[in-house]
């Protein structure tokens, strides 16, 4: 089992930065890829931006690139996601996900989420 846990959510202006955290704990050596999911009120979850646990290139959804970048720390067992130049359009719950595969399949994991307001 691994679990999840976001920070860093909060509200923040138009034009703003935030950063998130996201620390796993448990049996984190069986995962694959890391990534953020966002959830505008009424819409679907959707893929924010992945990175590979072993390194290699991270892939971001078209919306945020060039503005939002995801790393990992792998002595603090954490990723976060750097979030510039913040829009409205923004404004979701971001989810922490994990991602375990295996001769035996896939395993999904998710935080619980942290809210981004981007507004005046």
């Amino acid at each position: 089992q691994v679990q999840l846990v976001e920070s860093g959510g909060g509200l923040v202006q138009p034009g703003g930065s935030l950063r998130l955290s996201c620390v796993a704990s448990g049996n984190i050596l069986s995962l694959n890829d890391m990534a953020w999911y966002r959830q505008a009120p009424g819409k679907a979850r959707d893929l924010v931006a992945t990175i590979p646990t072993g390194g290699g290139s991270a892939n971001y959804a078209d919306s945020v690139k060039g503005r939002f970048t995801i790393s990992t720390d792998s002595a603090k067992n954490t990723v976060y996601l750097q979030m510039n130049s913040l829009g409205p359009e923004d404004t979701a719950v971001y989810y922490c996900n994990a991602v375990s595969r295996s001769l035996g399949g896939i395993v999904d994991y998710w935080g619980q989420g942290t809210q981004v307001t981007v507004s005046t």
